[in-house]
């Protein structure tokens, strides 16, 4: 019973959500503002900014490379603003990441978990310069046509890749339900290819974009239509038993507008009355594009890419729900990113002129060389926030999720005395200099206690070994505060290798008084195998003074242990305690 009920956690918990603001909208925001200006002074001194997208290469940029640039850092900067949703410093991991490891291998299982973590004990360094990383790379991609939209491009395939293994375990092809109207084989596998295309040479990019896009995504089209076809996806069943019926009717659980889930909803009712009959229809759109595409080059056909760019575009839809509602998106799913694919890949505009442009050159050339420098300085000060983070201590973020803020408090500490677990006397505050942290545990309890114990574990381990800190537990059952139990909890919780830890005990009165004078309430019936009892942890300096409470609901995840524990560290750090 977490500090009597004081913590609640959400995804959206307020004092989250204020930190998380602050930090993308206050601190980086001002590094990425200030970092830009000395870009903008750099460029005007060195007359760089005065001749930017001025190469004769980048004036004659071909015209499906200026799309494709458009269509991806649009892409990208919509990936960057969903970011900014609230619930994405707790969310992401694992509401997001975590379920695409359903059938993964083991392998690659390790893999994502490992990325969850390094995530979960980061969330709001990580979150708000993925958001501010995402939106300089489609900054980038939108007003370069030179050099810089080769390094953006590059950068933006490498990251992309990282986040199609770590954040979207591989666009879950080893899913027994995998589907591409489902986001096989995954949104950022298509944003790698679009970023390998930026960072080629021009010439080479004017020979081969268009042929080895179509054909690639013709050989995609035609697994495609091979996993839909299978029994085991669910498309040829009838009524709600459907895949494509069943996956509307979730997703429509999603607040979203009125209208789009009726249209949504009733395209997924007609798959189910259809049954097999709509899976055809599928099935005959998906083959018919693929054996399009990979002859549209050689002989200029051109409906091959509308049907793939309507088909899409009609299931990001229908099978995607568009992919923006319900406070976790993270960009616009698989099927946005295909169509834009196909659609720059298209045929009828392979050997076209260059686009013209309705701005001069000299404006272009200053105007794109200032929002570049605000893209350069996004993409520099997040990268540089995410690495510095890395090497920083955790977060404390889910511990304050779940808790709030610890309360300060200066008054005398109450003090006791009583019999630790060896059998000796233990007096509060004995151990001269030393700093006290209080709580109170249930030997026999098996939810919170070997949690909160654990959190005792990792406090220690972060501090120094010379570091002035007793930590004391208190006996909180009216039925078993024997010494015995106290050993038996210590030897289970592995806590007999904590130096300076006392697990006290003494009559049922002695009990009694320390909780009521530190406020613990303990509830037990004689028949009950545990107690119900307050969760907190005090902090006590050496004068014997109560200087924190905190209110302690536990989270069962390695993460949210060690950020209670990281909590307790930096209270002590604050008075001195290393």
């Amino acid at each position: 019973m977490g500090g009597m009920g004081q913590g609640t956690f959400t995804l959206t918990n307020p004092t989250v959500v204020s930190l998380f603001h602050h930090l993308l909208l206050v601190v980086d925001l001002s590094y990425i503002i200030l970092f830009a200006f000395v870009l903008v002074g750099a460029g005007a001194i060195t007359k760089l900014m005065f001749t930017f997208n001025l190469s004769t290469e980048g004036l004659g940029e071909p015209r499906q490379r200026s799309y494709l640039r458009f269509s991806f850092g649009g892409i990208w900067i919509i990936a960057g603003l969903l970011q900014f949703q609230p619930s994405m410093p707790l969310g992401l991991a694992d509401q997001v990441v975590k379920p695409s490891l359903d059938g993964a291998p083991a392998w690659l299982d390790s893999i994502v978990r490992l990325g969850i973590g390094v995530w979960n004990n980061h969330p709001l360094a990580l979150a708000a310069g993925v958001a501010w990383l995402q939106i300089g790379i489609g900054l980038g991609l939108v007003v370069s046509n030179g050099r810089l939209s080769r390094a953006v491009g590059a950068l933006s395939a490498a990251y992309a890749f990282g986040i199609w293994v770590f954040g979207n375990s591989m666009g879950g092809i080893f899913q027994s339900t995998s589907s591409l109207l489902f986001g096989w084989p995954g949104a950022t596998l298509f944003y790698v290819v679009a970023g390998a295309w930026f960072a080629t040479p021009y010439g080479t990019f004017e020979r081969l974009f268009s042929r080895f896009t179509l054909r690639g995504i013709a050989g995609l089209f035609a697994i495609a239509a091979v996993l839909q076809a299978l029994p085991s996806r669910g498309f040829w069943q009838g009524g709600n038993t459907n895949a494509l019926a069943q996956m509307t009717n979730s997703m429509t659980q999603t607040a979203q507008p009125h209208g789009l889930a009726w249209i949504v909803r009733s395209v997924g009712n007609l798959a189910g009355n259809m049954g097999g009959g709509f899976n055809i229809l599928i099935l005959i759109w998906m083959v018919a594009s693929a054996v399009g595409l990979w002859s549209s080059f050689g002989r200029q056909l051109n409906w091959p890419t509308y049907s793939v760019v309507v088909g899409a575009l009609f299931f990001w839809v229908i099978a995607q729900d568009t992919a923006l509602f319900g406070g976790m998106s993270t960009d616009l799913n698989s099927l946005v990113p295909l169509a834009a694919l196909a659609f720059c890949a298209a045929p009828r505009f392979v050997g076209t002129p260059a686009l013209n442009r309705r701005l001069s050159i000299e404006m272009r050339s200053l105007t794109g060389s200032v929002v570049a420098a605000f893209a350069v300085s996004m993409i520099v000060i997040s990268m540089t926030a995410m690495t510095l983070s890395l090497f920083s201590a955790n977060e404390t973020t889910w511990f304050l999720a779940a808790n709030g803020q610890p309360a300060p408090a200066d008054g005398p500490a109450a003090r006791f005395s009583l019999t630790d677990q060896f059998g000796h006397p233990y007096s509060l505050g004995e151990h001269a200099g030393h700093f006290t942290v209080l709580t109170a545990l249930d030997p026999h309890c098996y939810t919170d206690c070997p949690l909160m114990a654990d959190q005792i574990l990792q406090a220690r381990a972060l501090l120094s070994a010379g570091a002035k800190v007793d930590f004391v537990a208190v006996a909180a059952d009216p039925y078993h505060e024997s010494v015995s139990d106290l050993r038996q909890f210590i030897k289970k919780e592995h806590l007999s290798g904590v130096s300076n830890f006392y697990f006290v005990t003494g009559s049922l009165t002695s009990l009694q008084r320390v909780w009521t004078d530190y406020g613990i309430e303990v509830s037990m019936k004689p028949t009950d195998k545990m107690s119900i009892h307050s969760d907190y942890f005090y902090i006590v300096d050496p004068a014997q003074r109560l200087k924190w409470v905190m209110a302690d609901n536990p989270l069962a995840s390695w993460a949210g242990q060690h950020s209670g524990a990281q909590e307790i560290v930096q209270l002590l750090n604050q008075m001195g305690v290393h």
